[in-house]
């Protein structure tokens, strides 16, 4: 009798397209349901978005460092952990019986999402060669963008039909199923000497992307000039600053800012940086506008958006 068995390219490619799928559509499901949720907790439209900046600012905050713990604690150890983690963090969301809960299972919620994508890729990366590499890339690009697009017309199938607390509890079964598959086929890998932990850079770049985000995100809710805004914007640009100059000058750097000197990698992040955000901009707002200005429903406004993800397939 033979031992069931899953090729480690399969078996690797399987649970991070899944993880990867429901971290990445979880940033725009919300979007839909944002009209849902300030009606739900007597909030203005304005500020209901704090339920998207709290899983953004904990995702900036954990992304840095998700790199060293994989090394650390082993990458499939972390990446179970922190799928595990976004399951539970998903079903309390929808769970949460006030805004102050659900802001708090959100930014838990991001906390767990921030590490699936950099430990799972790094798990990849470590499963196929180099020369496998490209090809694979132009594979997972399809997840990557589809799923930000299927989220609001998911997002408003659930709110149309059934309820709000449905877009996160959608997470949950393929959570679970996720984590019993991984734990069955993942190879774990350590790294012999992951280095030491860059507190000052975790420390720095943590709270500088917070409070920046926070800043900018919130800024035309409260107004640029408001103190908390202001305050948040000017000390988290220094933070920021201060960090670049830290990271350049350790031996053992939470992120290798030197890479920046290469040409052709600090071209593809800044069109990277651009594309995604007028990708992901859109998303947010299209939703927004069509159901407070235009009155159409959740399931509308979110097939607005579906056909950005046939025009990627498709090219």
């Amino acid at each position: 009798m033979h031992r069931f068995s899953i090729s480690p390219k399969v078996s690797t490619s399987i649970i991070f397209i899944a993880a990867m799928f429901i971290s990445i559509m979880d940033g725009t499901i919300v979007n839909v349901a944002l009209p849902s949720l300030s009606q739900q907790f007597h909030m203005a439209g304005t500020s209901i978005d704090i339920v998207v900046v709290a899983y953004l600012v904990s995702l900036s905050v954990i992304i840095p460092v998700s790199g060293w713990m994989g090394d650390r604690w082993g990458t499939k150890r972390v990446f179970l952990s922190v799928l595990s983690l976004f399951s539970l963090a998903s079903a309390l969301c929808g769970l949460a019986w006030n805004i102050e809960a659900l802001v708090f299972f959100r930014a838990l919620q991001g906390l767990a999402g921030g590490a699936l994508i950099p430990v799972g890729t790094a798990i990849l990366y470590r499963t196929f060669p180099p020369s496998e590499r490209i090809r694979l890339s132009s594979i997972l690009m399809i997840p990557t963008v589809i799923a930000p697009a299927t989220g609001p017309v998911i997002g408003g199938f659930f709110v149309d039909q059934l309820s709000w607390r449905w877009i996160f509890y959608v997470n949950v079964p393929v959570g679970i199923a996720a984590c019993i598959f991984g734990l069955i086929f993942l190879q774990e890998y350590k790294e012999p000497q992951a280095g030491r932990f860059d507190l000052p850079g975790f420390v720095l770049a943590g709270v500088g992307l917070a409070l920046t985000m926070y800043a900018l995100s919130e800024g035309s809710s409260f107004g640029w000039l408001t103190p908390g805004i202001l305050g948040s914007i000017i000390v988290g640009v220094l933070l920021l600053v201060i960090f670049v100059i830290v990271e350049l000058r350790t031996r053992e750097p939470m992120v290798d800012l030197k890479l920046f000197s290469n040409r052709i990698f600090r071209t593809c992040n800044l069109v990277s940086l651009f594309g995604a955000a007028g990708f992901l901009g859109v998303l947010f707002v299209a939703p927004l506008y069509l159901q407070e200005g235009r009155g159409v429903s959740a399931l509308v406004s979110g097939l607005t958006t579906f056909p950005e993800s046939i025009g990627v397939v498709l090219s």
